[in-house]
């Protein structure tokens, strides 16, 4: 069975579009380029299922690597009969894999090990047949040299036969069953650790089967227990396992059938409870991970889709109250202009002075807009801002500081402003943020943002490989102009990368903005492959050809040129024409290469040539009424921004430092099970306060308000 068969039956997609993109994928194409460029020849798979082969197929991959190990390590050791050899061939999992080669894969010294170099494993052999009636008279025969006594003999045997039953794929699948099904995982509060305030304090006596334990409860308690906090295990109930072991081996009661009994208690004990139950640990770990890795990929996306301001002059305010708060004034390109501190706050309340250098600097740079970090200081800070006298149309917005001193402190902050400290960076990025979130976003890593649940606990190689992919989803579908993007951002178009963006911006500062496209082709380095797979993302908004400035992919200007032509216009004067492109009849141009579905692309794309799928950013107000958690009061309706959503619910900031959390019960008047079918990042949502627990700094809101609400 091909690979394309195998992962086409997992998947449920058709083999020849799944053979079809594992080629692309071979070929050097990336996901963002199959699925927006390459849908006849994949069925039109999108983004999520060309990732999903892309996973299958490299797993595809490990197993195979894994499986020439095998035959070649059975072959060394001269047990690989043609009967094995069709086994380790049949296997389409690496748990099945590594339990056909259980039996033959060289051990340390085992108990098993030991009794046969004591000549014990023909007992063994016989005892595990239950034909003999006297099973220690059979074993008389074997005392000699080091075995002392009838009861040594057996106790060999059954150490020989436990490990036989341990490496039976039979047994091992009935103990995963029970597992499966009957499971619990427990946990306990590690004496001297019970501290009432603890944020673990839900896990000092916590018992839930396995198979209903949500992935970001799981990764709560393995937490606590890797603080030391709690005692974690799973296990279903082990007499239970023992009896179902016992019904696959024992024919018939009597004294060999006694032995087995035992070696099936001891092999279940010693050798097949903790092997499947760190199997278990581990696949729900990985369950839970990958769970814990979508709900950050998801948030993440939705964070760099957030809505930019535009190009505006800005001035941005990084809070602060002792140390001041650092102002800095920027271009309509995001080039700082001018930086200094002002300190409206106590200690030094030089209210009135800050309020009119704020007054000033607005007049004197022109300012469009006003940005505020969120951070310490945020609310008193906008409340300041409020009550200054702003020319009119001078909006102040609330900006997320989410990594922001991740960046301020970084080589990338440093090799851009040089001459200037932490702070100062650090009020840039704010301001950046809101003129376009998502370039300024791009030069963070991503985990340093602050969206998700677990995201320090799960796997952190398959972390970056998925926060990466995200990041380079949304570059290509909001689209990067080639003239004013930073090396950062274009690194992240299909088919560049870091060597290639430093490239493309050493080029451009060598030889002026690009006029098209083409002159891609005259970047170092930069060869047909890589242009094709990035040309479509890249746009030049005043470029000589109107095409340059959308998603049509150059090696589809042709078919534009054709269409202009059978409307009897330009290329440019079809661009945004509605009526004229509307009357196309797209099935003239179809062509082995170009079909319906590019056209139907090509059609919506000349409607709205680079438009911004992120929309524009809002302006939002909290309530004037609360600044600070005491502020808070059960039953009070207050206006919030969506600021994290998990798998258990969504987080919500009101303005009082501390988000508090909409629990995934208390999101809609319906059942839930997904937080994301109500809300998203950057939401803005009405809340009723449920609970305030000050001790722990929690929150509780619901968003099921009634008509009197």
């Amino acid at each position: 069975m091909s690979v394309s068969t195998i992962i086409a039956r997992n998947l449920s997609l058709k083999e020849r579009d799944v053979h079809a993109t594992i080629q692309l994928l071979n070929e050097g194409a990336t996901i963002p380029f199959i699925s927006r460029y390459r849908k006849e020849r994949t069925g039109g798979l999108d983004e999520v299922e060309i990732g999903k082969i892309q996973e299958a197929h490299r797993s595809h991959l490990e197993l195979e690597k894994r499986r020439e190990y095998v035959l070649s390590s059975m072959e060394e050791l001269g047990v690989l009969t043609s009967e094995l050899k069709e086994q380790v061939l049949a296997c389409y999992t690496l748990t099945a894999l590594e339990d056909v080669y259980l039996p033959y894969k060289p051990k340390r010294k085992t108990r098993a090990e030991a009794a046969r170099k004591l000549g014990l494993e023909p007992l063994a052999g016989i005892l595990m047949k239950q034909e003999h009636r006297d099973a220690e008279q059979l074993a008389q025969r074997f005392v000699r040299g080091e075995v002392r006594d009838v009861e040594s003999a057996l106790a060999g045997a059954r150490d020989i036969m436990a490990e036989w039953i341990s490496e039976r794929t039979a047994v091992r699948d009935i103990v995963r069953k029970h597992f499966f099904h009957s499971a619990s995982i427990r946990s306990k509060v590690v004496k001297g650790k019970d501290d009432s305030e603890s944020k673990f304090r839900d896990y000092f006596d916590f018992d839930q089967p396995l198979k209903k334990c949500p992935g970001h409860r799981f990764l709560a308690m393995k937490r606590a227990e890797d603080e030391g906090v709690i005692r974690l295990s799973i296990t279903p109930p082990r007499v239970e396992g023992i009896e179902r072991v016992e019904r696959y081996f024992i024919r018939h009661d009597g004294p060999a059938s006694d032995q087995i009994k035992l070696a099936i208690s001891d092999a279940y004990k010693r050798l097949l409870e903790p092997a499947i139950k760190t199997e278990f640990r581990n696949e729900t770990k990985e369950k839970a991970d990958a769970e814990a890795i979508q709900v950050f990929a998801e948030n993440l996306r939705q964070l760099l889709l957030a809505p930019p301001l535009g190009s505006k002059r800005i001035l941005a305010i990084d809070p602060g109250f002792r140390t001041g708060c650092k102002v800095v004034c920027l271009d309509a390109q995001g080039a700082l202009l001018h930086n200094e501190t002002i300190y409206p706050h106590p200690p030094q309340n030089e209210t009135s002075r800050a309020a009119a250098k704020i007054s000033n600097l607005v007049q004197t740079y022109k300012i469009d807009a006003i940005a505020i970090g969120n951070g310490t200081a945020g609310r008193e800070t906008e409340r300041f801002v409020q009550k200054v006298h702003l020319p009119k149309g001078t909006e102040a917005y609330v900006v997320s500081e989410n990594g922001a001193s991740i960046y301020s402190a970084s080589a990338v902050a440093r090799a851009e402003f040089p001459d200037y400290d932490v702070t100062v960076r650090g009020s840039v990025s704010i301001g950046r943020r809101l003129m376009d979130p998502l370039s300024e976003l791009v030069k963070i890593d991503p985990k340093s943002i602050g969206v998700g649940q677990y995201q320090h606990d799960v796997d952190q190689k398959k972390l970056k490989e998925k926060l990466d992919i995200t990041v380079e989803s949304v570059v290509n579908n909001v689209g990067v102009n080639l003239n004013t993007s930073s090396e950062h951002l274009l690194q992240y178009v299909s088919g560049v990368g870091p060597k290639l963006s430093q490239a493309i911006v050493n080029y451009r500062n060598e030889n002026g903005p690009f006029e098209s496209r083409k002159e891609l082709m005259k970047v170092a380095g930069l060869g047909s492959k890589a242009f094709e797979q990035c040309a479509g993302f890249l746009r030049i908004p005043s470029g000589t050809n109107p095409l340059d400035n959308s998603a049509v992919h150059p090696e589809s200007y042709t078919v534009v040129s054709q269409m202009a032509k059978d409307a009897n216009c330009k290329v440019e004067e079809l661009v945004g024409d509605k009526e004229r492109i509307a009357a196309l009849e797209l099935d003239k141009y179809v062509t082995t290469d170009v079909g319906l579905p590019t056209l139907n692309d090509i059609a919506a794309e000349l409607q709205k040539p680079g438009r911004d799928p992120r929309g524009k950013a809002k302006l939002f107000e909290f309530s004037k009424d609360v600044r600070k958690l005491d502020d808070l009061k059960i039953g009070m309706i207050l206006p919030g921004i969506v600021t994290n959503i998990t798998k258990f619910g969504a987080f919500v900031d009101v303005g009082v430092k501390q988000d508090g959390l909409v629990h995934v019960s208390q999101l809609a008047d319906r059942f839930v099970s997904d937080p994301t079918e109500i809300v998203k990042l950057n939401q803005e949502v009405r809340v009723k306060v449920l609970e305030v627990d000050l001790a722990r700094k929690r929150v509780a809101f619901t968003m099921k308000l009634g008509a009197k609400d």
